[in-house]
């Protein structure tokens, strides 16, 4: 049980709520029917706090800058991820509550209960204010409840308050119906509303160390059509815009008022620059005139990331046909394009990096086999692939998952299937070989930080052997050398490299080079990756 709010909480709020989120993925997707009926919040709020957390895992700084308390450096990481990553309505919505949340807990020495109400309230007004029509019944009606019910526990206790919170944002979640017509007639809860009830009750369970009792709602009996209200506004649009924006806060406020009068479900939401300097702002709408949408983010500064979505084309999915009980097969998570191609050619189903659990799900059916071995190749998604585990159960497909770490811990245990062997015994063997399997990559520094390996500086070379940082160099090549010769001391006979997106050329060469001369009975394979932030990646068996 936590009495304040630290960095380490911030951190574990932020894994249990999207594990939370990538549980309930299936469900909230179900129940979006507002503004239009596509069936996409669960996988937006995903998305989006999937960005939070990697945000999160990218940054190293153990002293932060600008007066900001390690908690507060953390949520602005947390809020900063959510913004750039933010997808479709609610999940703009979401990172402008986890800006509130920032803003108002940045500075603040200890956060109790009290500092925990304020930074709720603060979080309802920035969400409200980023919505050019706010409608009741929505996630807006939810996180002003969770705020009130916060603001009422009139206590410094931080588990009472989050449990007060909590509580508050379930109650108005089941009213939601009452307040949104489209609700109503479809019988079902706000799915974004849904979403913060999850990350709330996550919040509970990182502060008191116990999970809410909390059953999903339950869809209510459907409105005939001739008693509800059409609602009006929402299916009046074709489109979906949305785009991030560098543009200065007086440009925003015009480009907000032109796009207000093209269409709806306009959410804005941004960093809040200082008056002058320019800001980067995730910008949505429904339009119908998707031109002049886009073209009013030039006229404002820079927009980036255009995605345009027609809800008529959104498609319609097909069900995989009955798995066959004598096949098996294999998927395999890829953070780049150039090891999906080596996974595909070693007859693995790849899914890119950080699926969602439909997505892996959908990955799994798709093989049409029966038995199906996983290699999720880091840890995020080996919760998730262990949550597939059981929702491939019902379809006839029994999943199993080798805890891959990395790529080529996943190439390590690909080499060893065999048919011929039992579904048990080569998932058996298949795990051995990725343990066997030392991994290590190597990276650039993003900012200061006291590793134990030393201190760090921007720009700094680190090589991390199964996710410690074991080496800190100030050239690439030398560092790279020095890993393998480092991980080639305790033994060794096979190496394997995965080059980086933004690898320099000649340096799979340089290294292999290296290791040939230096250690000249080991074999080197070596391929070109792909995977973004890591130069290299590296195996030894």
């Amino acid at each position: 049980m936590l009495e304040t709010l630290d960095a380490a909480a911030v951190r574990r709020w932020c894994a249990v709520g999207l594990a939370a989120l990538r549980r309930h993925q299936g469900e909230i997707d179900d129940l979006n029917v507002y503004p239009v009926p596509d069936g996409d919040t669960g996988t937006n709020l995903v998305l989006t706090l999937t960005s939070a957390q990697h945000a999160l895992g990218m940054d190293l700084d153990t002293s932060p800058e600008g007066g900001a308390t390690p908690h507060g450096h953390a949520l602005r990481l947390v809020a900063r991820g959510a913004l750039l990553g933010a997808r479709g309505n609610s999940g703009v919505i979401l990172a402008q509550i986890l800006r509130g949340l920032a803003d108002a807990l940045v500075a603040t020495p200890v956060v109790r209960g009290r500092a925990l109400a304020g930074a709720l309230r603060g979080a309802s007004a920035a969400a409200r204010g980023a919505v050019a029509q706010p409608v009741e019944g929505t996630l807006l009606t939810v996180v002003a409840a969770a705020a009130a019910g916060a603001t009422e526990a009139a206590s410094d206790d931080l588990r009472v308050v989050a449990r007060a919170a909590a509580g508050a944002a379930s109650r108005a979640l089941a009213r939601t119906p009452e307040q949104l017509p489209a609700l109503a007639r479809a019988g079902v809860v706000d799915a974004g509303g849904r979403g913060l009830c999850l990350l709330l009750d996550a919040l509970v369970e990182v502060v008191t160390g116990e999970a809410p009792a909390r059953p999903a709602p339950e869809r209510r009996p459907v409105r005939p059509p001739a008693s509800a209200a059409r609602e009006t506004g929402s299916d009046a649009y074709a489109y979906e815009v949305q785009f991030l924006l560098d543009a200065e806060p007086a440009a925003v406020a015009r480009m907000r008022a032109t796009l207000d009068a093209l269409g709806d479900s306009l959410v804005v939401v941004g960093d809040d620059p200082p008056p002058g300097e320019p800001g980067t702002w995730n910008v949505h709408v429904h339009v119908n005139d998707v031109g002049a949408a886009v073209e009013a983010g030039v006229e404002a500064g820079r927009p980036y990331r255009i995605s345009v979505t027609r809800f008529a084309d959104q498609p319609t999915p097909t069900p995989p046909p009955a798995p066959d009980g004598a096949a098996r097969a294999a998927v395999v998570v890829a953070p780049g394009a150039g090891i999906a191609a080596v996974f595909a050619r070693e007859g693995a189903a790849v899914v890119p990096a950080n699926p969602s659990i439909g997505e892996l799900l959908d990955a799994v059916r798709g093989t049409g086999a029966a038995r199906v071995v996983v290699l999720p190749n880091d840890a995020a998604t080996a919760s998730v692939a262990g949550e597939v585990v059981r929702q491939a159960h019902p379809f006839g497909v029994k999943v199993s998952v080798v805890p891959t770490r990395s790529p080529v811990q996943a190439l390590a245990a690909l080499a060893v299937r065999d048919p011929s062997r039992s579904f048990e015994d080569d998932v058996i063997a298949m795990a051995e070989a990725a343990g066997a399997c030392r991994y290590a990559e190597v990276c650039h520094a993003r900012r200061e930080a006291l590793t134990v390996a030393g201190p760090c500086r921007p720009g700094d070379v680190l090589a991390l052997v199964e996710g410690e940082v074991h080496l800190i160099g100030g050239d690439l090549l030398d560092t790279c050398t020095a890993l393998l010769d480092r991980m080639l001391g305790g033994g060794g006979e096979l190496v394997t490299l995965l080059t980086g997106a933004d690898a320099p050329a000649g340096l799979v060469d340089a290294v292999r080079a290296h290791v040939t001369r230096r250690w000249p009975f080991v074999e080197v394979q070596a391929y070109a990756g792909g995977q973004p932030h890591y130069p290299l990646l590296v195996g030894v068996e």
